[in-house]
C-alpha cells in the first residue's frame, strides 16, 4: 500500500468557496500541497488572491475569483471559471456559510433573515453541487466536502435557524450520496467543533475557554489544520469508499458555555 498514493491529489481540480480567511484558506492550502489545482473563491478578489499568493509561494497552484453565494449568477460563473481555468472539477468544499454564534433570538429574527442563511448554507452548496457534478462524472473522479456545524446535532439557545440549515445540510449529503454515487460521486461533511479562527478569537476570553475545554476531552481547541485534515481526508482517493458521513472535528466533546 503507498501512503503517498492514497493522498495524492496531483492532476485534480479544487473548487474551495470562502477560500479567502480561516477554514476555507486551511482547506485550499492543504489541498494545494497535496497536489490540486485549486481555485479559490472569496466575496472580494483582494481576500481570495492573498490564499492564492501564499499557495503560489510555497509552490503550489491556484486562481483567485469572487464569489458571492448568495447571488447564483456567481455560482454558474466559478463552475464557468473553474472549467475554462483548468478544463474540469474534481473536489469542491462548500466552506461558505453564515449564521450562528448564539444571535438569534427566535422573537426578533425575520422572514428574510432566515431566507437568507439558508440560501447560504443549504441552497448554495446544492446548486453548486448540482452544477459541478457533471464535470466530476466526465473525468471519473469526485469528492463533494460540505463544511457543516456542532450545531446541526446540538441544542443550543438562539441557534434555531443556524442550527437546523446545518441539519439540514447533513441530511442534504447524506441524501445525495444516493443520488451520486452511480456517478463515481461522494460527498461528505465536516463539522468543525470551536476552531481558532479570527472568527473566534474576536469573542474568545480566556473565561470562555476554560468554558469550553471543560467539556472537551483532548484539552485545547482546534485549529484551522485540524479541519483540512479533515477535509483532505474525504477529497483524497484515501476515502474512496466513504460517502455520505458527517465527521465532527471536535476533540471528542462539545465546546459548550454552560
Amino acid at each position: 500500500m503507498d501512503i503517498d498514493k492514497l493522498f495524492d491529489l496531483t492532476g485534480k481540480v479544487a473548487v474551495v468557496t470562502g477560500g479567502g480567511d480561516g477554514i476555507g484558506k486551511g482547506c485550499c492550502e492543504i489541498l494545494a500541497v497535496a497536489g490540486a489545482s485549486v481555485v479559490v473563491s472569496d466575496l472580494t478578489i483582494e481576500k481570495a488572491q492573498a490564499t492564492v499568493d501564499e499557495i503560489v509561494k510555497a509552490g503550489g497552484k491556484a486562481s483567485a475569483t469572487v464569489c458571492n453565494v448568495l447571488e447564483e449568477a456567481d455560482l454558474t460563473a466559478l463552475i464557468d471559471f473553474t472549467v475554462k481555468t483548468y478544463g474540469t472539477i474534481n473536489i469542491l468544499v462548500n466552506n461558505a456559510g453564515l449564521g450562528g454564534g448564539g444571535r438569534e433570538n427566535p422573537f426578533k429574527i425575520d422572514r428574510a433573515y432566515v431566507e437568507r442563511i439558508y440560501a447560504i448554507n443549504v441552497f448554495a452548496p446544492w446548486q453548486l453541487c448540482k452544477l459541478a457534478a457533471p464535470y466530476m462524472q466526465k473525468s471519473g473522479y469526485g469528492s463533494i466536502v460540505n463544511i457543516t456545524s456542532m450545531s446541526s446535532i446540538n441544542n443550543d439557545p438562539d441557534m434555531a435557524i443556524y442550527g437546523s440549515s446545518k441539519a439540514a445540510l447533513n441530511h442534504l449529503a447524506s441524501n445525495l450520496a444516493y443520488d451520486y454515487g452511480s456517478m463515481g460521486i461522494r460527498i461528505n461533511n465536516v463539522g468543525p467543533g470551536a476552531t481558532r479562527t479570527r472568527a473566534l478569537a474576536s469573542v474568545l476570553t480566556p473565561e470562555i475557554e476554560a468554558k469550553m475545554l471543560a467539556h472537551t476531552p483532548i484539552k485545547r481547541l482546534g485549529e484551522v489544520s485540524d479541519i483540512a485534515g479533515a477535509v483532505l481526508y474525504f477529497a483524497a482517493p484515501v476515502s474512496a469508499w466513504v460517502s455520505g458521513q458527517v465527521l465532527m472535528v471536535n476533540g471528542g466533546g462539545v465546546q459548550t458555555l454552560d
